[in-house]
């Protein structure tokens, strides 16, 4: 998805603080850092909430899951579409620079501008965003498709139902860690 309509928050974000985010660990302890060439990745460490230092997500690939943790406990997990083949969700540690209700949804292929609320945007009722090259962006959306939910069958977002994406919607916020693993 092109990055449409950045906030000015996630705009100075981009602009000042374009720093890998340091290696974190999952679960599982084991070390995990971004990818090297993901060094344009927004780090909004400096403007974390309360939330965002207490809570942090484990997008897990292989388990189509993502697991919310709060203080290092799991409060809940949700199923997800990850990226297909050719179009693969990134792994490494990235944090929440974008919150969106209701987004639009422009099209990576044609520019063309789905407003949210058309049965055409596949993006759902909410948009959190975790990754960008300064073009495109990558996050947690809902789906009208939700019989992909459980597959490989995006293009590098992680899908989820809508009433999953609205709950997880508000367990998160802007410098919230996601730690995305094999």
């Amino acid at each position: 998805m092109l990055l449409h309509r950045i906030s000015l928050l996630a705009a100075l974000i981009v602009a000042l603080g374009n720093t890998a985010a340091p290696a974190l660990a999952d679960s599982l302890g084991r070390e995990t850092r971004p990818l090297a060439n993901n060094a344009a990745m927004p780090s909004a460490t400096v403007y974390r909430s309360p939330i965002a230092a207490t809570s942090h997500l484990v997008l897990s690939l292989s388990d189509r899951r993502v697991y919310v943790y709060r203080d290092r406990r799991l409060q809940a997990s949700y199923p997800v579409a990850v990226g297909k083949p050719g179009w693969e969700t990134p792994t490494g540690t990235f944090r929440v620079f974008q919150k969106v209700t209701h987004p639009d949804w422009e099209s990576p292929f044609t520019g063309e501008i789905i407003p949210a609320g058309t049965p055409e945007n596949p993006l759902g009722p909410r948009w959190i965003a975790f990754w960008t090259d300064g073009n495109n962006a990558i996050g947690f959306h809902g789906t009208p498709f939700v019989n992909s939910i459980g597959q490989a069958a995006s293009f590098g977002c992680a899908r989820m139902r809508n009433e999953d994406i609205i709950a997880l919607f508000e367990q998160v916020d802007i410098g919230t860690t996601v730690t995305v693993i094999p």
